[in-house]
């Protein structure tokens, strides 16, 4: 028997999360762990349509503070609705992004004070933070030129300038080098089946700790 956990995959843009998370969907299935999978922003009814607006490039002009507290606001009803239903219930929870992101991507990138996404960590998410954290790290510009082989139109925040991704993975970086007990960087520069590898490695590994007596 295999205690609940609280497994999230961060990552900048062209990282690879979808065929990540579906590789990941079919090791849990194999290993006979029960999981529910969800995203952010999204995830409920109310988180999907904050997403909506969140991703629209109509809201180009939309301020850091309130693109912060939206993801929080898609956050809170994330938590309450399905993340802690279904840790309580003995499940895993497996998350395309959480909080991290919002470090990484409204602290690093857009410049917001890091205490202040930590009071909203505390308060709107309930004070919840993963069991274990899969990093896929590669440098910006050649996720960018992948993320632009998919084609189809940019959203607001994949359209920002190169800067603003360096700065949210310098962000996610961080992060990681000062909390290494939850976090596992994956070198996502190489080709997939390498990547899908190490992410097996790492599930592993998490799977016979949490199984250890």
């Amino acid at each position: 028997m295999t205690a609940a956990a609280f497994v999230t995959l961060e990552g900048g843009e062209g990282a690879g999360k979808s065929t990540v998370l579906a590789h990941i969907r079919d090791y849990l299935a194999a290993a006979g762990i029960d999981a529910q999978f969800t995203r952010e922003p999204g995830g409920t009814p109310a988180g999907e349509a904050i997403r909506g607006v969140l991703l629209d490039p109509a809201y180009r002009g939309l301020c850091a503070e309130s693109e912060l507290l939206l993801m929080f606001a898609a956050r809170a009803q994330l938590v309450r609705d399905v993340v802690r239903p279904a840790l309580a219930a003995g499940r895993w929870v497996v998350s395309d992004r959480f909080t991290d992101a919002s470090f990484a991507y409204q602290g690093g990138g857009r410049g917001q004070p890091e205490a202040r996404i930590a009071d909203l960590e505390a308060w709107a998410a309930d004070g919840l933070r993963p069991d274990l954290t899969l990093l896929l790290d590669l440098p910006v510009a050649q996720g960018m030129a992948r993320a632009g082989s998919r084609g189809g139109e940019a959203d607001r925040i994949e359209r920002e300038q190169l800067d603003f991704f360096e700065r949210v993975r310098a962000a996610y970086r961080a992060r990681a080098a000062a909390d290494p007990e939850r976090f596992r960087p994956i070198d996502a520069s190489r080709p997939i089946g390498d990547v899908l590898v190490q992410v097996e490695r790492t599930l592993a590994r998490f799977l016979s700790a949490r199984s250890a007596p």
